[in-house]
Parts: structure tokens; C-alpha cells; sequence
């Protein structure tokens, strides 16, 4: 789905939520259209709550190719589709939607996202993935847990957080174990750990004892590096951010909305300049 301008048609793609004006998306798609040579297409910013994105997309005219959802329209996306794609609709959220023949089609790009991040750290199968947190991103680093056929430990500060991964999990073929936040310590012994908590919840375990072998993946990246990530750099763990997930989602977003090659390397470079990013904040391919 998705399809690249002809004859010089202008297409158009946003990235709507609330709030929505701090957003890097339109940096990194905006990036891409160019190095892509897709002249005619532009990106923006749209600030859109959760009962405002029917009617939203209902008026969007032909040029509009896609959007891309951040907070709080990842679940209300699975409503206002004509289809949805069998990964968002186990997850439960979507974070895109693609125009196609059959009308908007519902996307989860965060959960392959994820694995596309770790993919270029060197991670593309695990025994043990440990999820900290049990909020929303939760759900797609299960998926991700998913593709690496690991089983998971979520760690979260409320037990009915856990309790509503379980179904989640259930569909997507995931061994699921709930353990409480003051046991997060434990994440430790996996071989991949997924922070998934705001800013500050995990600076805690920092200095626990790392295995270097473990890959620490905090999808937090402003400030960077948090506490949590340069404790384990310190302790010889691969690392990844928030950053790595930000540019893999929208890579894959940005092919499905314009049916071309992402230029990966000038849409990581304008999201590191956009974020002040040193050179080892992110893996680009």
C-alpha cells in the first residue's frame, strides 16, 4: 500500500496525536522525501484527539497517503480503519494508517520496529526478553519478544497493567510471567531488557550488575543516555535507544506510504542533528 507521486500529483502524510508539536517525525520524513526525490510530497504535524480522528481522516481528500499515530490515537486507529493488519489487531494498537484501494488500513510499525532496532545491534533471536513496564509500548515490545521467539517477564509497578498483556501475549504466542516492580532487578539475567517506563522510573537500576552479554534497549531518548542505559554501557552492554526506534518505525512507515526504498542513512542523520544525538546514541544503518 502506498504509492510514490506521478505526474507531479502532490501527496501528502502527517503525524497526528496530542500534544504533537515536540514530534521528529516530520524531520525524519521530510529528510526522506527529499533524498528520495519525491518532490511533491510533504509531512506535517496535526494536533488530533481521540474523538476527533474519524472525522479527521473521513475528510482527508485523495492526495493523503498516510498518518502516523502517536498518543492517545494508537487504539482508536483499530476503530476508525476499513482493515487492520493481523499485528496491530494482536496488539491491540496501531500507529499507522496507509491508504490503499480498500480504504485506511491499520499498521503497527513499533513492534517491528523494535526488532528492526535490535536487528542492528546485533540481536535477531533471544531466550529471555525482560519488559519493563506494562503500559502501551509494552505492547510492542511483546511483539517484538515475539519475532525473537523469546518468552517474557514484564515487570510494572501495578499488577493490572501485567493482567492486561496477558491477552495480548495469548494472541501473539507469547510465555508471559508477571513480576512485581520492586523485583525488577531480575531483568538482569535476560539477554534482552526493554524499558518501556518514563524517563527516571528505572534510574534505579543502573548500577546493578549488568551482564555484558545482556542488550539493554530504553526506548527513552531525551535526555540521553539515561541512567539506566549508561549503566549498562559502563557495564559492556550493547545499547539501544529510544532514537533507534523512532527512525526504524518510520523507515518502515515511510515505505508503506510512498511503495519506495527508504534512504535510511540521510533520515537517521536529520533525526541526529534534529536531537542533538552524538554519533553513539544510534544504530543507522
Amino acid at each position: 500500500m502506498g504509492q510514490a507521486s506521478a505526474g507531479g500529483a502532490p501527496r501528502q502524510a502527517a503525524v497526528l496525536g496530542t500534544p504533537i508539536a515536540h514530534s521528529l517525525s516530520p524531520v525524519i520524513h521530510g529528510a526522506g522525501f527529499v533524498a528520495a526525490g519525491l518532490v511533491d510530497w510533504s509531512y506535517t504535524a496535526i494536533e488530533c484527539a481521540q474523538d476527533q480522528l474519524a472525522d479527521l481522516v473521513a475528510g482527508l481528500e485523495p492526495g493523503w497517503a498516510g498518518l502516523s499515530l502517536t498518543m492517545p490515537l494508537k487504539e482508536v486507529a483499530l476503530v476508525v480503519a476499513d482493515t487492520v493488519e493481523p499485528m496491530a489487531a494482536a496488539l491491540g494498537a496501531a500507529n499507522t494508517l496507509v491508504r490503499g484501494p480498500e480504504g485506511w488500513h491499520a499498521v503497527n510499525t513499533d513492534a517491528p520496529g523494535m526488532l528492526d532496532a535490535l536487528g542492528a545491534a546485533g540481536v535477531d533471536r533471544a531466550a529471555r526478553v525482560a519488559v519493563l513496564g506494562g503500559g502501551g509500548t509494552a505492547r510492542a515490545a511483546l511483539g517484538a519478544a515475539a519475532g525473537l521467539g523469546a518468552a517474557v517477564t514484564v515487570y510494572a509497578r501495578r499488577a493490572g497493567a501485567i493482567d492486561a498483556l496477558r491477552p495480548v501475549a495469548a494472541a501473539l504466542g507469547v510465555t508471559l510471567t508477571g513480576e512485581p516492580w520492586s523485583a525488577a532487578g531480575g531483568c538482569a539475567a535476560a539477554d534482552v531488557v526493554i524499558s518501556t517506563v518514563p524517563k527516571g522510573v528505572a534510574d534505579h537500576l543502573a548500577g546493578m550488575g549488568w551482564r555484558p552479554e545482556t542488550v539493554v534497549f530504553d526506548v527513552v531518548y531525551a535526555p540521553w543516555p539515561t541512567a539506566i542505559a549508561g549503566g549498562a554501557h559502563a557495564a559492556g552492554c550493547r545499547v539501544v535507544s529510544g532514537l533507534d526506534l523512532l527512525l526504524a518505525q518510520a523507515v518502515r512507515q515511510f515505505e508503506r506510504f510512498t511503495g519506495t526504498p527508504a534512504p535510511v542513512g540521510a533520515m537517521g542523520q536529520a533525526l541526529a542533528e534534529a536531537s542533538n544525538a552524538d554519533a553513539g546514541a544510534m544504530w543507522i544503518r
